[in-house]
């Protein structure tokens, strides 16, 4: 992927072929594996091509898997899973990218030859070309299964619609669909007018959301690093639902704050964009704090970095409490699912319990840590009420000194002391939000 041949798609293909692959069975993540892929690749068309193919067949890969499943008489080997990539991705790039249907089996069948298996080259065109003549079928016999019609594993759509049954079918489309790019203005270099004014000269659609203070969205999705004001700190890539966290903090100058889960830091960024405040950002994830710290600086702001459990406070807490406590708590991340669609193949059921106990753990423990009259903000990008609701709820009954306070109608539809938003509405994540108050 250095430059662009008369065979670049061929080439294109492949490499998305073996990053599927990778992603798929090895359990990859897709942004990393996409990232390290993309490096390669100086030219920004191939760029986009191999991120528009990797995500669409991630998102999708649970349908046309059984598609493909329905059309092969035996599995193929697991020596042929770069194949076993490529017949999807060949798929989603006829059914939902919509490329022309005989360039892309053109395209599938000689990259089949890159991938090192030529002999295999027929089967991917004979696979390719049953399905442009027998897609209609074929499809309406996925629709018959939840699985293959939502493209979601069966576990989650059971908790979706157990949690969410009035709501559960619309959440499943949304989180198939591509979700808007979403800056965050960083208020102390830029005003967002006037990145507004940039990105429309530099030929972005951009739109200002009513609904959140410093949110750009474009219409297309881009390389932002390429973007104008990105190298000055200008803006950051930010969900305008995780973007709602620094309004519900309700920040003052001065205030001693802690994000307790702070990694890569975009929360911790947007709390020290709006206000002068001592913050301490801290996560249990030695290799994340790098990145934290490359933000922090691009964006001129400054930071009290800490590597710890915060659970553990013995080793790093020095006793003075904190007026604001962030609780980003590790979750399933299953209100995302439209940024990171391989959550579908790699989350399973069994993780639900243990982050749950992980959430409740780390409510406990920062609970002390806060001062009287001062807040904490639970907030995850999980759609699950045993992540959410069910955890502030233990929280509630543990600390006799908390109390949870009223979030408007704004930030979502009411989830026990707290509120959900579900992914798409306002164009945004899915996210959870429960602010409580220290009584005493």
């Amino acid at each position: 992927m250095s430059g662009r041949t008369d065979n670049s798609g061929a080439a294109i293909r492949a490499e998305a072929a073996r990053t599927l692959a990778r992603v798929v069975f090895d359990g990859v993540s897709l942004r990393v594996a996409f990232d390290a892929r993309a490096s390669r690749s100086a030219d920004p068309r191939d760029r986009a091509l191999l991120a528009a193919t990797l995500f669409a067949s991630a998102r999708w890969w649970l349908r046309f898997d059984a598609v493909l499943g329905r059309m092969l008489e035996r599995g193929l080997p697991d020596k042929a899973r770069d194949i076993h990539g490529l017949l999807v991705l060949g798929f989603v790039q006829i059914e939902v990218m919509r490329m022309p249907d005989y360039a892309v089996v053109a395209a599938c069948v000689d990259a089949a030859r890159l991938l090192g298996q030529p002999r295999h080259a027929g089967l991917v065109n004979a696979v390719l070309r049953r399905f442009l003549r027998e897609r209609a079928s074929l499809l309406a016999e996925a629709d018959l299964d939840e699985v293959s019609r939502h493209a979601h594993p069966r576990w989650l759509i059971d908790r979706i619609r157990n949690d969410w049954p009035r709501d559960a079918d619309s959440i499943l489309e949304e989180n198939n669909r591509e979700a808007l790019l979403t800056l965050r203005v960083n208020r102390r270099r830029c005003t967002r007018d006037a990145l507004l004014e940039r990105l429309q000269q530099a030929g972005m659609t951009a739109h200002a959301p009513l609904h959140l203070a410093d949110a750009i969205t474009l219409e297309e999705s881009t390389d932002v690093s390429r973007l104008p004001g990105f190298a000055e700190g200008h803006f950051s890539v930010q969900d305008g639902a995780a973007q709602q966290v620094a309004d519900l903090l309700d920040l003052k100058d001065g205030q001693r704050v802690l994000d307790a889960c702070a990694a890569p830091g975009g929360k911790t960024a947007h709390a020290l964009e709006r206000a002068n405040v001592e913050m301490t950002a801290l996560d249990s994830d030695a290799g994340r704090l790098p990145r934290l710290r490359e933000n922090l600086l691009r964006l001129g702001l400054e930071a009290t970095v800490v590597h710890a459990d915060a659970s553990r406070s013995d080793d790093w807490w020095d006793g003075r409490p904190f007026d604001r406590i962030l609780l980003d708590a590790p979750c399933s991340a299953t209100g995302i699912i439209r940024r990171q669609p391989d959550i579908k193949l790699h989350r399973r059921a069994a993780d639900i319990a243990p982050l749950a106990a992980i959430q409740a753990r780390l409510g406990t423990a920062l609970w002390p840590m806060l001062a009287p009259g001062g807040k904490l903000l639970y907030a995850t990008c999980s759609l699950l009420r045993a992540e959410n609701e069910a955890t502030v709820a233990r929280l509630l009954d543990a600390c006799s000194d908390a109390r949870a306070l009223p979030i408007q109608d704004r930030h979502g539809r009411a989830a026990g002391a707290g509120r959900q938003n579900f992914p798409g509405h306002k164009g945004m994540d899915g996210f959870y939000y429960a602010l409580l108050e220290k009584t005493r």
